[in-house]
């Protein structure tokens, strides 16, 4: 059996990209979102494990121990990290896998599993992407000063990807993400390329 690819979404955050992963799995179906997991408190209509799996603090390291995260980190304050196992299973059945997470999460992802492919969603721009964070109504002038400074750092690491796609208009980003992903599930792996062969010559 081939196994599934792994599609790692990440930018800075307000770029867009959850709302694009929301898109993509609407159309493709057979591909499947892994659910973060955070030590952060929900946010006004985020439901357990449908956006993220909420756990305290305790719980989160405990996983740490038993090397049940693909990746996490720190970030704001609050841990988040991609449980290992359902990911794994997936893809070990064929079945595609997306992670949406941050550029922390997904450089360490690209260590362990460099097969995957990396997609950076970049905003049009910095004054658009403050606009984008502010609209949340939940950021202080402080927090809107570290999330953009964030923002700027992460962006420099976008030569760690293997595609970009920027974010000005929605439905132009989604297109350009589900033609990434068709493009990818249609490469051949030497696996797949004996099989096809054989295939054809017992035909003959």
């Amino acid at each position: 059996m081939t196994k599934g690819k792994l599609f790692v979404i990440s930018g800075p955050s307000g770029a867009g990209k959850g709302t694009i992963c929301k898109e993509v799995l609407d159309e493709e179906r057979n591909i499947r979102m892994s659910v973060s997991m955070t030590t952060r408190m929900p946010r006004k209509g985020e439901i357990d494990k449908v956006h993220y799996h909420f756990v305290d603090q305790q719980s989160f390291e405990q996983l740490i121990e038993d090397g049940g995260f693909m990746e996490y980190a720190n970030v704001y304050g609050n841990f988040y990290g991609t449980p290992k196992k359902n990911v794994m299973e997936w893809l070990e059945q064929g079945i595609d896998v997306i992670l949406e997470i941050d550029v922390q999460g997904a450089l360490q992802v690209k260590k362990s599993y460099p097969e995957g492919v990396f997609i950076f969603i970049l905003p049009p721009s910095i004054e658009e992407l403050k606009n984008r964070i502010k609209s949340r109504g939940s950021e202080t002038e402080e927090t809107m000063a570290r999330r953009l400074g964030t923002a700027l750092s992460e962006i420099s690491s976008i030569d760690q990807y293997d595609y970009r796609v920027i974010n000005e208009e929605l439905d132009v980003a989604i297109n350009r993400v589900r033609a990434i992903i068709t493009a990818e599930q249609c490469k051949l792996n030497d696996i797949e390329v004996d099989n096809i062969v054989s295939r054809y010559k017992e035909e003959l």
